[in-house]
Protein backbone atom coordinates (compact mmCIF):
# COMPACT_ATOMS: atom_id res chain seq x y z
CA UNK A 1 0.00 0.00 0.00
CA UNK A 2 1.32 3.48 -0.72
CA UNK A 3 3.33 5.15 2.25
CA UNK A 4 1.61 8.51 3.70
CA UNK A 5 3.07 11.27 2.49
CA UNK A 6 5.93 12.77 3.91
CA UNK A 7 6.87 16.69 4.48
CA UNK A 8 9.67 15.96 2.17
CA UNK A 9 10.18 13.87 -1.02
CA UNK A 10 11.98 10.08 -0.42
CA UNK A 11 15.26 11.44 -1.12
CA UNK A 12 15.42 13.92 1.41
CA UNK A 13 12.66 12.60 4.24
CA UNK A 14 14.22 10.63 7.24
CA UNK A 15 17.46 11.92 6.17
CA UNK A 16 19.50 11.31 9.77
CA UNK A 17 21.12 8.43 8.51
CA UNK A 18 21.77 9.08 5.11
CA UNK A 19 23.02 12.64 5.79
CA UNK A 20 25.24 11.16 8.70
CA UNK A 21 26.61 9.01 6.16
CA UNK A 22 27.47 11.16 3.95
CA UNK A 23 29.00 13.72 6.34
CA UNK A 24 31.34 10.95 7.20
CA UNK A 25 32.05 9.91 3.97
CA UNK A 26 32.76 13.48 2.70
CA UNK A 27 35.28 13.94 5.42
CA UNK A 28 37.28 10.98 4.41
CA UNK A 29 37.41 12.41 0.95
CA UNK A 30 40.50 14.52 2.06
CA UNK A 31 41.74 16.11 -1.18
CA UNK A 32 39.95 13.70 -4.12
CA UNK A 33 38.22 14.96 -6.47
CA UNK A 34 34.14 14.57 -6.22
CA UNK A 35 34.20 12.92 -9.75
CA UNK A 36 36.73 10.68 -8.86
CA UNK A 37 35.85 9.77 -5.37
CA UNK A 38 32.28 9.15 -6.15
CA UNK A 39 33.18 6.08 -7.86
CA UNK A 40 35.06 5.16 -4.55
CA UNK A 41 32.14 5.52 -2.21
CA UNK A 42 29.57 4.16 -4.80
CA UNK A 43 31.45 0.96 -5.76
CA UNK A 44 31.67 0.11 -1.81
CA UNK A 45 28.40 0.66 -1.74
CA UNK A 46 26.94 -2.00 -4.35
CA UNK A 47 30.15 -4.38 -3.16
CA UNK A 48 27.50 -4.04 -0.24
CA UNK A 49 24.31 -4.32 -1.19
CA UNK A 50 25.24 -7.64 -3.85
CA UNK A 51 27.30 -9.00 -1.15
CA UNK A 52 24.52 -8.95 1.76
CA UNK A 53 22.01 -10.22 -0.76
CA UNK A 54 23.91 -13.02 -0.99
CA UNK A 55 24.68 -13.91 2.17
CA UNK A 56 20.89 -13.79 2.99
CA UNK A 57 20.17 -16.31 0.62
CA UNK A 58 23.25 -17.97 1.73
CA UNK A 59 21.60 -18.44 4.82
CA UNK A 60 18.50 -19.15 3.72
CA UNK A 61 19.96 -22.08 1.47
CA UNK A 62 22.00 -23.66 4.45
CA UNK A 63 18.93 -23.99 6.86
CA UNK A 64 17.10 -26.04 4.19
CA UNK A 65 20.14 -28.49 3.35
CA UNK A 66 18.53 -31.17 5.13
CA UNK A 67 15.81 -31.01 2.73
CA UNK A 68 18.14 -31.08 -0.44
CA UNK A 69 19.49 -27.66 -0.67
CA UNK A 70 23.02 -26.48 -1.47
CA UNK A 71 24.26 -22.69 -0.63
CA UNK A 72 27.17 -23.18 -3.58
CA UNK A 73 24.57 -23.80 -6.06
CA UNK A 74 25.05 -20.68 -8.17
CA UNK A 75 21.64 -21.76 -10.32
CA UNK A 76 20.15 -21.32 -6.72
CA UNK A 77 20.90 -17.56 -6.84
CA UNK A 78 19.90 -16.85 -10.53
CA UNK A 79 16.80 -18.21 -10.09
CA UNK A 80 16.28 -15.66 -7.25
CA UNK A 81 18.02 -13.12 -9.57
CA UNK A 82 20.50 -12.26 -6.86
CA UNK A 83 24.72 -12.04 -8.11
CA UNK A 84 26.37 -14.64 -7.04
CA UNK A 85 29.55 -13.61 -5.04
CA UNK A 86 32.99 -15.67 -4.54
CA UNK A 87 34.37 -16.32 -1.33
CA UNK A 88 37.18 -13.35 -2.19
CA UNK A 89 34.57 -10.88 -2.90
CA UNK A 90 32.44 -11.06 -0.16
CA UNK A 91 32.23 -8.43 2.31
CA UNK A 92 33.27 -9.77 5.59
CA UNK A 93 36.53 -10.99 4.25
CA UNK A 94 36.96 -7.33 2.79
CA UNK A 95 36.05 -5.87 6.37
CA UNK A 96 38.53 -7.99 7.91
CA UNK A 97 41.31 -6.99 5.35
CA UNK A 98 40.40 -3.31 5.67
CA UNK A 99 43.53 -2.51 7.91
CA UNK A 100 45.95 -4.06 5.83
CA UNK A 101 48.02 -1.93 3.00
CA UNK A 102 47.01 -4.27 0.10
CA UNK A 103 43.56 -3.59 0.93
CA UNK A 104 43.03 -1.31 -2.44
CA UNK A 105 44.12 -4.69 -4.38
CA UNK A 106 41.41 -6.84 -2.43
CA UNK A 107 38.99 -4.75 -3.49
CA UNK A 108 39.96 -4.96 -7.65
CA UNK A 109 40.46 -8.50 -7.40
CA UNK A 110 36.96 -8.45 -5.70
CA UNK A 111 35.19 -6.32 -8.39
CA UNK A 112 37.10 -8.50 -11.04
CA UNK A 113 35.49 -11.82 -9.49
CA UNK A 114 32.17 -10.43 -9.36
CA UNK A 115 32.36 -9.20 -13.28
CA UNK A 116 33.88 -12.57 -14.15
CA UNK A 117 30.81 -14.55 -12.47
CA UNK A 118 27.91 -12.77 -13.21
CA UNK A 119 28.40 -11.53 -17.13
CA UNK A 120 25.64 -8.68 -16.76
CA UNK A 121 27.62 -6.95 -14.83
CA UNK A 122 30.96 -7.25 -17.34
CA UNK A 123 32.34 -3.59 -17.87
CA UNK A 124 30.48 -2.18 -15.37
CA UNK A 125 32.10 -1.99 -12.00
CA UNK A 126 35.03 0.26 -10.63
CA UNK A 127 38.52 -1.40 -10.47
CA UNK A 128 40.82 1.17 -9.76
CA UNK A 129 41.05 1.11 -5.88
CA UNK A 130 44.41 -0.01 -5.93
CA UNK A 131 45.91 2.78 -7.34
CA UNK A 132 48.82 4.57 -5.69
CA UNK A 133 47.00 8.27 -5.27
CA UNK A 134 44.15 6.62 -3.51
CA UNK A 135 44.77 6.56 0.55
CA UNK A 136 44.63 3.03 1.67
CA UNK A 137 44.26 4.07 5.43
CA UNK A 138 40.98 6.11 4.28
CA UNK A 139 39.88 3.36 1.85
CA UNK A 140 39.93 1.46 5.17
CA UNK A 141 38.02 3.55 7.01
CA UNK A 142 35.74 3.78 4.19
CA UNK A 143 35.02 0.23 4.14
CA UNK A 144 34.07 0.23 7.76
CA UNK A 145 31.44 2.82 6.97
CA UNK A 146 29.65 1.50 4.30
CA UNK A 147 29.80 -1.63 6.94
CA UNK A 148 27.34 -0.06 8.97
CA UNK A 149 24.46 0.43 6.49
CA UNK A 150 21.69 -1.48 7.07
CA UNK A 151 23.18 -3.37 9.96
CA UNK A 152 20.62 -5.84 11.77
CA UNK A 153 17.84 -5.05 8.78
CA UNK A 154 16.00 -7.74 7.70
CA UNK A 155 17.14 -8.34 3.57
CA UNK A 156 13.96 -6.45 2.06
CA UNK A 157 14.82 -3.62 4.43
CA UNK A 158 18.52 -3.98 3.93
CA UNK A 159 17.98 -3.70 0.10
CA UNK A 160 15.96 -0.41 0.48
CA UNK A 161 18.17 1.34 2.92
CA UNK A 162 20.95 0.85 0.39
CA UNK A 163 18.85 1.98 -2.36
CA UNK A 164 18.42 4.80 -0.43
CA UNK A 165 21.70 5.37 0.74
CA UNK A 166 23.00 5.22 -3.14
CA UNK A 167 20.53 7.45 -4.43
CA UNK A 168 21.09 10.04 -1.55
CA UNK A 169 24.94 10.50 -2.42
CA UNK A 170 24.30 10.54 -5.93
CA UNK A 171 22.15 13.78 -4.89
CA UNK A 172 25.08 14.79 -2.96
CA UNK A 173 27.85 13.75 -5.29
CA UNK A 174 25.57 15.76 -8.38
CA UNK A 175 25.78 18.59 -6.07
CA UNK A 176 29.71 18.56 -5.36
CA UNK A 177 30.19 18.47 -9.03
CA UNK A 178 28.14 21.17 -9.76
CA UNK A 179 27.53 21.85 -13.63
CA UNK A 180 28.91 18.47 -14.92
CA UNK A 181 26.85 16.64 -11.74
CA UNK A 182 23.50 17.39 -14.42
CA UNK A 183 25.28 14.61 -16.62
CA UNK A 184 24.42 11.87 -14.53
CA UNK A 185 21.82 12.67 -12.10
CA UNK A 186 18.20 14.99 -12.49
CA UNK A 187 16.57 15.78 -9.03
CA UNK A 188 14.23 13.47 -8.32
CA UNK A 189 11.58 15.79 -6.84
CA UNK A 190 11.74 16.73 -10.70
CA UNK A 191 11.92 13.12 -11.83
CA UNK A 192 8.93 12.31 -9.48
CA UNK A 193 6.63 14.94 -11.53
CA UNK A 194 6.92 13.35 -15.01
CA UNK A 195 5.95 9.71 -12.85
CA UNK A 196 3.19 11.34 -11.07
CA UNK A 197 1.90 12.73 -14.19
CA UNK A 198 2.43 9.23 -16.34
CA UNK A 199 1.37 6.89 -14.02
CA UNK A 200 3.39 3.82 -15.85
CA UNK A 201 0.99 1.11 -13.68
CA UNK A 202 2.21 -0.93 -16.53
CA UNK A 203 4.09 -1.79 -19.73
CA UNK A 204 7.29 -0.39 -22.15
CA UNK A 205 9.21 2.61 -20.19
CA UNK A 206 11.84 4.06 -22.45
CA UNK A 207 14.74 6.59 -21.73
CA UNK A 208 17.34 6.96 -24.53
CA UNK A 209 19.14 9.53 -22.46
CA UNK A 210 18.64 7.74 -18.91
CA UNK A 211 21.88 9.08 -16.83
CA UNK A 212 22.31 6.99 -13.98
CA UNK A 213 18.65 5.46 -13.89
CA UNK A 214 16.70 7.71 -11.90
CA UNK A 215 13.66 7.55 -14.26
CA UNK A 216 13.32 3.91 -13.82
CA UNK A 217 14.00 3.81 -10.04
CA UNK A 218 11.06 6.46 -9.67
CA UNK A 219 8.51 4.35 -11.72
CA UNK A 220 9.10 1.20 -9.74
CA UNK A 221 8.68 3.34 -6.83
CA UNK A 222 5.25 4.46 -8.23
CA UNK A 223 4.62 1.12 -8.89
CA UNK A 224 5.25 -0.26 -5.39
CA UNK A 225 3.56 2.41 -3.57
CA UNK A 226 0.43 2.04 -5.62
CA UNK A 227 0.30 -1.56 -4.93
CA UNK A 228 1.84 -2.93 -8.32
CA UNK A 229 4.80 -5.22 -8.31
CA UNK A 230 8.04 -5.01 -9.64
CA UNK A 231 8.28 -6.59 -13.07
CA UNK A 232 4.78 -4.84 -14.76
CA UNK A 233 7.11 -2.54 -15.99
CA UNK A 234 9.78 -3.43 -18.80
CA UNK A 235 12.66 -1.28 -18.94
CA UNK A 236 14.53 0.19 -21.91
CA UNK A 237 17.55 2.72 -21.22
CA UNK A 238 20.44 4.15 -23.51
CA UNK A 239 23.38 6.14 -21.96
CA UNK A 240 26.10 7.59 -24.52
CA UNK A 241 28.57 8.27 -21.32
CA UNK A 242 30.57 5.40 -20.66
CA UNK A 243 31.13 6.42 -17.04
CA UNK A 244 27.46 6.86 -16.18
CA UNK A 245 25.90 4.02 -18.05
CA UNK A 246 28.02 2.04 -15.20
CA UNK A 247 26.17 4.13 -12.76
CA UNK A 248 23.03 3.54 -14.44
CA UNK A 249 23.89 -0.49 -14.20
CA UNK A 250 24.99 -0.17 -10.69
CA UNK A 251 21.75 1.68 -9.54
CA UNK A 252 19.39 -0.56 -11.00
CA UNK A 253 20.81 -3.76 -9.84
CA UNK A 254 21.37 -2.26 -6.21
CA UNK A 255 17.29 -2.31 -6.11
CA UNK A 256 17.08 -5.57 -7.97
CA UNK A 257 15.04 -3.68 -11.14
CA UNK A 258 16.06 -5.91 -14.03
CA UNK A 259 16.25 -3.46 -17.22
CA UNK A 260 17.93 -3.70 -20.70
CA UNK A 261 20.48 -0.64 -20.95
CA UNK A 262 22.58 0.12 -23.78
CA UNK A 263 25.84 1.90 -24.32
CA UNK A 264 25.90 4.37 -27.04
CA UNK A 265 24.83 7.48 -28.93
CA UNK A 266 21.03 7.49 -28.94
CA UNK A 267 20.92 9.69 -32.48
CA UNK A 268 23.85 8.17 -34.53
CA UNK A 269 23.64 4.29 -32.52
CA UNK A 270 20.35 4.09 -31.79
CA UNK A 271 20.55 0.62 -30.05
CA UNK A 272 16.66 0.08 -29.10
CA UNK A 273 15.62 0.60 -32.93
CA UNK A 274 12.19 -1.12 -33.29
CA UNK A 275 11.21 -0.49 -29.90
CA UNK A 276 7.77 1.02 -29.18
CA UNK A 277 7.30 2.23 -25.75
CA UNK A 278 4.21 3.11 -23.58
CA UNK A 279 5.83 5.43 -21.52
CA UNK A 280 8.74 7.64 -22.64
CA UNK A 281 10.60 9.14 -19.88
CA UNK A 282 13.66 11.35 -20.42
CA UNK A 283 15.80 14.33 -19.49
CA UNK A 284 18.16 14.96 -22.58
CA UNK A 285 21.30 17.74 -22.86
CA UNK A 286 19.65 21.02 -22.68
CA UNK A 287 20.10 23.01 -26.32
CA UNK A 288 22.75 20.64 -27.21
CA UNK A 289 25.00 21.96 -29.65
CA UNK A 290 27.51 19.11 -30.11
CA UNK A 291 24.74 16.42 -31.28
CA UNK A 292 26.29 16.30 -34.85
CA UNK A 293 23.07 16.79 -36.48
CA UNK A 294 24.53 17.76 -40.04
CA UNK A 295 25.28 13.44 -40.16
CA UNK A 296 21.27 12.79 -40.01
CA UNK A 297 19.96 15.28 -42.52
CA UNK A 298 17.40 12.44 -43.79
CA UNK A 299 16.64 10.54 -41.02
CA UNK A 300 13.35 8.31 -40.59
CA UNK A 301 12.73 10.24 -37.85
CA UNK A 302 12.64 13.62 -38.27
CA UNK A 303 8.92 13.79 -39.80
CA UNK A 304 7.92 16.78 -38.72
CA UNK A 305 11.26 18.76 -40.11
CA UNK A 306 14.77 18.88 -39.77
CA UNK A 307 16.50 19.61 -36.62
CA UNK A 308 18.84 21.87 -36.88
CA UNK A 309 22.41 20.64 -36.65
CA UNK A 310 23.13 23.94 -33.54
CA UNK A 311 20.38 22.36 -31.03
CA UNK A 312 19.55 18.78 -30.52
CA UNK A 313 16.29 19.91 -28.86
CA UNK A 314 13.80 19.03 -31.61
CA UNK A 315 15.55 16.02 -32.18
CA UNK A 316 15.10 14.41 -28.63
CA UNK A 317 11.29 15.46 -29.25
CA UNK A 318 10.85 13.56 -32.70
CA UNK A 319 13.02 10.80 -31.43
CA UNK A 320 10.95 10.10 -28.86
CA UNK A 321 7.70 10.62 -30.64
CA UNK A 322 9.53 8.09 -33.00
CA UNK A 323 9.72 5.25 -30.03
CA UNK A 324 5.66 5.52 -28.59
CA UNK A 325 3.28 3.23 -28.98
CA UNK A 326 -0.04 3.80 -31.17
CA UNK A 327 -1.35 4.94 -27.66
CA UNK A 328 1.87 5.77 -25.72
CA UNK A 329 2.71 8.99 -23.61
CA UNK A 330 5.61 10.76 -23.24
CA UNK A 331 7.02 13.09 -20.43
CA UNK A 332 10.20 14.62 -20.66
CA UNK A 333 12.75 18.07 -19.92
CA UNK A 334 13.37 20.44 -21.67
CA UNK A 335 14.78 24.07 -21.95
CA UNK A 336 12.03 26.91 -21.94
CA UNK A 337 13.32 28.25 -25.27
CA UNK A 338 12.13 24.82 -26.63
CA UNK A 339 8.17 26.42 -26.01
CA UNK A 340 8.98 29.80 -28.11
CA UNK A 341 12.00 29.35 -29.91
CA UNK A 342 11.80 30.43 -33.69
CA UNK A 343 15.52 29.88 -34.75
CA UNK A 344 16.48 27.69 -37.69
CA UNK A 345 13.20 26.37 -38.57
CA UNK A 346 12.41 25.14 -34.90
CA UNK A 347 9.10 27.29 -35.08
CA UNK A 348 7.79 25.35 -37.99
CA UNK A 349 8.54 22.11 -36.30
CA UNK A 350 6.75 22.88 -33.73
CA UNK A 351 4.00 24.40 -35.49
CA UNK A 352 3.87 20.72 -37.30
CA UNK A 353 4.33 18.77 -33.99
CA UNK A 354 1.03 20.80 -32.13
CA UNK A 355 -0.88 20.64 -35.59
CA UNK A 356 -0.65 16.75 -35.33
CA UNK A 357 -2.36 17.44 -32.15
CA UNK A 358 0.56 15.85 -29.92
CA UNK A 359 1.28 18.18 -27.34
CA UNK A 360 -0.85 16.60 -24.60
CA UNK A 361 0.19 18.85 -21.49
CA UNK A 362 2.82 21.78 -20.58
CA UNK A 363 4.03 22.86 -17.43
CA UNK A 364 6.17 25.65 -16.80
CA UNK A 365 8.52 25.36 -13.76
CA UNK A 366 10.59 27.09 -11.12
CA UNK A 367 14.21 27.92 -11.73
CA UNK A 368 17.04 26.58 -9.36
CA UNK A 369 16.05 23.11 -9.57
CA UNK A 370 18.82 21.74 -11.12
CA UNK A 371 22.41 21.28 -10.05
CA UNK A 372 24.06 22.11 -13.63
CA UNK A 373 21.92 24.63 -14.39
CA UNK A 374 19.84 27.77 -12.96
CA UNK A 375 17.68 28.13 -16.07
CA UNK A 376 13.99 27.61 -15.59
CA UNK A 377 13.01 24.58 -17.23
CA UNK A 378 10.04 23.15 -18.54
CA UNK A 379 7.82 20.01 -19.03
CA UNK A 380 6.48 18.07 -21.92
CA UNK A 381 3.80 15.61 -22.35
CA UNK A 382 2.87 14.49 -25.29
CA UNK A 383 0.11 11.55 -26.54
CA UNK A 384 0.45 9.44 -29.67
CA UNK A 385 -3.13 9.79 -29.90
CA UNK A 386 -5.94 11.99 -27.50
CA UNK A 387 -8.42 9.28 -28.07
CA UNK A 388 -7.76 5.87 -26.83
CA UNK A 389 -10.00 4.60 -24.78
CA UNK A 390 -8.45 5.13 -20.83
CA UNK A 391 -8.88 8.63 -20.46
CA UNK A 392 -11.52 10.76 -22.41
CA UNK A 393 -11.65 12.26 -25.63
CA UNK A 394 -8.90 14.84 -25.03
CA UNK A 395 -8.34 15.51 -29.44
CA UNK A 396 -7.93 19.19 -30.33
CA UNK A 397 -7.24 20.22 -26.11
CA UNK A 398 -4.10 21.27 -24.23
CA UNK A 399 -3.14 22.20 -21.28
CA UNK A 400 -1.02 24.94 -19.80
CA UNK A 401 0.16 24.29 -16.16
CA UNK A 402 1.94 27.18 -14.84
CA UNK A 403 3.90 25.93 -11.83
CA UNK A 404 6.76 28.83 -11.36
CA UNK A 405 5.37 30.15 -7.71
CA UNK A 406 5.93 26.03 -6.68
CA UNK A 407 8.75 24.75 -4.42
CA UNK A 408 10.70 25.72 -1.18
CA UNK A 409 14.03 26.47 -1.44
CA UNK A 410 15.80 23.76 0.21
CA UNK A 411 19.30 25.49 0.80
CA UNK A 412 20.78 29.11 -0.45
CA UNK A 413 20.88 27.85 -4.38
CA UNK A 414 18.28 24.90 -4.69
CA UNK A 415 14.51 24.56 -4.86
CA UNK A 416 12.55 21.36 -4.33
CA UNK A 417 8.89 20.47 -5.54
CA UNK A 418 7.85 18.89 -1.93
CA UNK A 419 4.77 16.53 -2.48
CA UNK A 420 2.46 18.93 -2.08
CA UNK A 421 3.64 20.73 -5.22
CA UNK A 422 3.56 17.53 -7.12
CA UNK A 423 0.18 16.27 -6.17
CA UNK A 424 -0.96 19.53 -7.46
CA UNK A 425 0.58 19.21 -10.89
CA UNK A 426 -0.23 15.85 -11.27
CA UNK A 427 -4.26 15.83 -9.89
CA UNK A 428 -4.81 18.66 -12.18
CA UNK A 429 -3.25 16.74 -15.04
CA UNK A 430 -5.29 13.33 -13.79
CA UNK A 431 -8.81 16.21 -13.81
CA UNK A 432 -8.13 17.09 -17.12
CA UNK A 433 -7.36 14.06 -18.64
CA UNK A 434 -10.21 12.57 -16.69
CA UNK A 435 -8.81 9.73 -15.03
CA UNK A 436 -11.14 7.74 -12.44
CA UNK A 437 -11.31 9.18 -9.23
CA UNK A 438 -9.41 12.53 -9.90
CA UNK A 439 -12.52 14.95 -9.69
CA UNK A 440 -13.24 17.72 -12.09
CA UNK A 441 -11.35 20.02 -13.69
CA UNK A 442 -12.07 23.62 -13.67
CA UNK A 443 -9.26 26.48 -15.04
CA UNK A 444 -7.47 27.85 -12.53
CA UNK A 445 -6.45 31.77 -13.27
CA UNK A 446 -2.92 32.05 -13.16
CA UNK A 447 -2.36 28.26 -12.61
CA UNK A 448 -4.07 25.97 -15.55
CA UNK A 449 -5.84 26.62 -18.15
CA UNK A 450 -7.40 24.16 -20.91
CA UNK A 451 -6.66 25.47 -24.13
CA UNK A 452 -7.99 24.87 -27.47
CA UNK A 453 -6.31 24.29 -31.02
CA UNK A 454 -7.30 27.49 -32.31
CA UNK A 455 -5.95 29.31 -29.02
CA UNK A 456 -2.56 27.76 -30.05
CA UNK A 457 -2.75 29.16 -33.47
CA UNK A 458 -3.80 32.96 -32.46
CA UNK A 459 -0.75 32.52 -30.49
CA UNK A 460 1.61 31.44 -33.20
CA UNK A 461 2.08 28.11 -31.66
CA UNK A 462 3.97 29.26 -28.77
CA UNK A 463 3.48 26.96 -25.82
CA UNK A 464 4.29 28.88 -22.81
CA UNK A 465 1.94 28.34 -20.15
CA UNK A 466 1.98 31.74 -19.13
CA UNK A 467 0.71 33.36 -22.45
CA UNK A 468 -2.44 30.43 -21.48
CA UNK A 469 -3.20 30.64 -17.86
CA UNK A 470 -3.73 34.70 -17.14
CA UNK A 471 -3.26 36.64 -13.84
CA UNK A 472 -3.91 34.88 -10.97
CA UNK A 473 -7.19 36.01 -9.45
CA UNK A 474 -6.75 38.43 -6.46
CA UNK A 475 -7.86 37.59 -3.21
CA UNK A 476 -11.46 39.36 -2.21
CA UNK A 477 -10.16 40.62 1.29
CA UNK A 478 -14.03 41.31 2.38
CA UNK A 479 -13.70 44.98 2.28
CA UNK A 480 -16.21 47.08 0.78
CA UNK A 481 -14.48 49.63 -1.85
CA UNK A 482 -16.11 52.57 -0.40
CA UNK A 483 -14.38 52.07 2.78
CA UNK A 484 -10.94 50.63 1.33
CA UNK A 485 -10.43 53.68 -1.04
CA UNK A 486 -11.14 56.55 2.14
CA UNK A 487 -8.65 54.48 3.67
CA UNK A 488 -6.24 54.18 1.09
CA UNK A 489 -6.67 57.67 0.38
CA UNK A 490 -5.98 58.75 3.91
CA UNK A 491 -2.86 56.97 4.07
CA UNK A 492 -1.83 58.94 0.78
CA UNK A 493 -2.53 62.35 1.90
CA UNK A 494 -0.67 61.11 5.46
CA UNK A 495 2.43 59.92 2.93
CA UNK A 496 2.54 63.05 1.08
CA UNK A 497 2.67 65.32 4.20
CA UNK A 498 5.65 63.46 5.69
CA UNK A 499 6.87 63.80 2.02
CA UNK A 500 6.58 67.20 2.22
CA UNK A 501 8.20 68.07 5.61
CA UNK A 502 11.09 65.37 4.78
CA UNK A 503 11.11 67.79 1.47
CA UNK A 504 11.40 71.31 4.13
CA UNK A 505 14.32 69.16 6.33
CA UNK A 506 16.54 68.38 3.15
CA UNK A 507 16.05 72.09 1.83
CA UNK A 508 16.93 74.01 5.48
CA UNK A 509 20.13 71.29 6.09
CA UNK A 510 21.45 72.06 2.41
CA UNK A 511 20.71 75.69 3.26
CA UNK A 512 22.79 75.86 6.55
CA UNK A 513 25.39 74.30 4.82
CA UNK A 514 25.32 77.12 1.76
CA UNK A 515 23.67 75.11 -0.96
CA UNK A 516 20.17 77.01 -0.51
CA UNK A 517 18.48 77.95 -3.34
Amino acid sequence: MAKPPSKKNDTTANLGFEAKLWAAADALRNNMDAAEYKHVVLGLIFLKYISDAFEAKHAELGAQKKHGADPEDRDEYRAASIFWVPKEARWQHLKASAPQPTIGTLVDDAMAAIERDNPSLKGVLPKDFGRPGLDKQRLGQIINLVSDIALGSAADRARDTLGRVYEYFLARFASAEGKSGGQFYTPSHVVRVLVEVLAPYKGRVYDPCCGSGGMFVQSEKFIEAHAGKLGDLSIYGQESNYTTWRLAKMNLAIRGIDAQIAHGDTFHNDRHPDLKADYVLANPPFNDSDWRGELLKDDKRWIYGTPPAGNGNYAWVQHFVHHLAPTGLAGFVLANGSMSSNQSGEGEIRKAIIEADLVDCMVALPGQLFYSTQIPVCLWFIARTKKNGRFRDRRGETLFIDARKLGTMADRVHRELIDADIAKIAGTYHAWRGDKDAGEYGDVPGFCKRAALEDLRKHGHVLTPGRYVGAEAAEDDGEPFEKKMKRLTATLREQQAEAAKLDAAIAANLKELGYGG
